[in-house]
């Protein structure tokens, strides 16, 4: 059986060190806390779940939390007009728009409308651009936390040849550019890749981001492998079929409790960092 990624020990652990961070700034007379703005439009009751679990976080750690649930019907000007309002806050420190939006909102457009600042999910386009180019921006919530993960538990990822399963401008793509930045050697899949198998049986490192419940086979992974597992749907289940990989791989994630602890957890980081940012601006 393959060493188990459990994500809730360094989320905790990251959480203590965030805590101290608070106080750090409130005894340098920063104002108040830092404050993580959660956009909350349409998104159903698995979408204000995760909302709860992020407010959780934030209270843990001394991050305040103000969760804004527009009425139904709200609109893509409605929501552009919250997020200006938003940005122009200087209370606000960090703003995250709960993903999935209804249809009648534009999301990329809301996405791209935060400031880099305050873009502490990293979904924006120009948050994108920059950590792509090593820039300062802030990346994207879930891939930092699966290299977080990685780094915790000592895994090695320089020369190792890492395959990532999903192009989504929130998870595969910049999972890809920060598995580049550590120095693997990358393969973007996707759901017209031929012989999908035989590529994902290559991948020293491979990373499941393709929202689509256990589409990895346990058998299509090499002896040894080590499996990020980013999908998260009903019934527990992500997106590889770890039941029957997990005695052949060397380390791998369990669904839940392995990405999703340390994604909360990263966001808090990244709001944290903003209002440490802030505060040295300040005049």
């Amino acid at each position: 059986m393959g060493m188990v990624l459990d994500g809730r020990a360094p989320a905790r652990r990251l959480e203590a060190e965030l805590a101290e961070r608070v106080r750090a700034l409130a005894r340098r007379g920063a104002g108040g806390p830092p404050v993580l703005a959660i956009l909350l439009v349409g998104a159903g009751p698995a979408g204000a779940r995760f909302a709860l679990m992020k407010a959780d976080a934030c209270r843990r750690v001394g991050v305040e939390a103000q969760l804004i649930a527009p009425p139904d019907g709200t609109g893509t000007a409605e929501v552009l007009a919250e997020i200006d309002r938003l940005n122009g806050d200087p209370r606000v420190h960090g703003i995250f728009l709960q993903h999935p939006v209804p249809p009648a909102v534009d999301e990329r457009r809301c996405f791209d409308r935060i400031a880099p600042a305050k873009d502490v999910g990293g979904d924006g386009t120009l948050s994108v651009g920059q950590l792509t180019l090593g820039g300062t921006a802030f990346g994207a919530a879930t891939p930092a936390a699966a290299m977080r993960l990685l780094a915790a538990y000592g895994i090695p990822l320089a020369g190792r040849a890492a395959v990532v399963v999903g192009r989504s401008p929130m998870v595969g793509k910049p999972m890809a550019i920060m598995l580049l930045a550590a120095h693997a050697t990358v393969t973007i899949c996707h759901s017209r890749t031929r012989e999908l198998p035989a590529i994902v049986g290559g991948g020293e490192v491979v990373v499941a981001a393709v929202d689509h419940p256990h589409l990895i086979k346990g058998a299509w992974l090499r002896d040894g492998a080590v499996v990020i597992d980013a999908g998260s749907h009903p019934g527990g289940a992500g997106d590889v079929e770890l039941g029957a990989a997990a005695a052949r791989c060397a380390a791998y994630t369990p669904v839940p409790g392995g990405v999703g602890p340390m994604t909360i957890a990263t966001l808090l980081e990244h709001t944290v960092t903003a209002a440490e940012r802030a505060a040295a601006a300040a005049p």
